[in-house]
């Protein structure tokens, strides 16, 4: 089996970009998170980071190793979680779908403040795209799903928790980094992006409000990975808003204005229709909803 454990602080420092942040959310030395990189780019035969004084960010191979990896430490927590809750038989269990940008940037302060008002409820979080969260909340496997597509199904409640608004991001030498005017949603529409696969919330959301899309340069599921190869200059790339502070505030990335096209969107909480929000699940909606006023 694979030690999943340099991968995981891989992505703490790819999400983090400092592998000083990084030892400290995995309580270890800096130094110690250095030879885990550094083992594993020994071991896989490629570069997956570039230092530099301004910090540490992915490499091009390093974002794919990473997107890649993601999955099998989200199995992997997924599976800790679950053993976690047969150890505990008598406590209560909340189970939790959200979608990708809600998951990464909203749900860990949902869950402290959760976790303050349920401390014997276990909670299991399920990281999918927007598709996978509606399949999952109407096939029964969780409780409540959170998602960012531009509808809901008929088959679901649903009430608004956040809002968010997409922006467009290039590298400082793309052309567009210098626009002013912006770039209208016909042209948006026809250039290939660095996108995310088909059935995230983020992708549908983006062909509702400009049209059908190009075909992307590259398909990622994980917003990190994306980032990585738009400041790569590969190609521009729409993200959260959430998802792009920290770059756009270091200049890594530029924001591109997007002329007459409204890409302000809701996140939303779903649940089967005609089934009462109830117990844990309402109060974590309830908690998610406050943090929005």
């Amino acid at each position: 089996m694979v030690d999943l454990g340099p991968y995981d602080v891989l992505l703490s420092v790819a999400e983090l970009g400092s592998m000083g942040r990084a030892a400290v959310r995995h309580g270890v030395s800096q130094a110690a998170v250095s030879a885990r990189i550094r083992a594993l780019e020994g071991a896989l035969g490629v570069t997956l980071l570039e230092r530099s004084p301004r910090g540490t960010r992915l490499t091009a191979t390093g974002a794919l190793v990473a997107d890649w990896a993601r999955v099998a430490v989200d199995a992997a927590e997924a599976l800790e979680v679950g053993v976690a809750s047969l150890r505990t038989e008598q406590a209560a269990r909340l189970r939790v779908a959200a979608s990708l940008t809600v998951a990464e940037y909203l749900m860990p302060r949902w869950l402290v403040a959760f976790r303050g008002e349920h401390p014997g409820t276990s909670v299991s979080l399920a990281s999918r795209n927007s598709a996978d969260v509606v399949a999952a909340v109407l096939a029964g496997d969780v409780e409540i799903g959170f998602v960012e597509g531009p509808e809901v199904s008929d088959d679901l409640e649903h009430q608004v928790v956040a809002r968010d608004r997409l922006t467009l991001v290039v590298a400082p030498i793309h052309p567009w980094a210098g626009r002013r005017r912006g770039v209208d949603a016909a042209r948006l529409a026809a250039t290939p992006l660095v996108a995310r696969e088909a059935g995230s919330g983020t992708r549908s959301f983006l062909e509702h409000a400009v049209g059908e899309l190009a075909d992307p340069v590259l398909e990622l599921s994980s917003t990190t990975a994306i980032k990585a190869a738009a400041v790569d200059g590969m190609a521009p790339a729409v993200l959260s808003s959430l998802a792009v502070t920290g770059e756009l505030a270091t200049g890594t990335l530029v924001a591109v204005p997007v002329a007459g096209v409204d890409l302000d969107r809701r996140l939303v909480a779903v649940w089967p229709r005609g089934r009462p929000l109830t117990g844990p699940a309402a109060d974590l909606v309830r908690l998610a909803t406050r943090r929005r006023e």
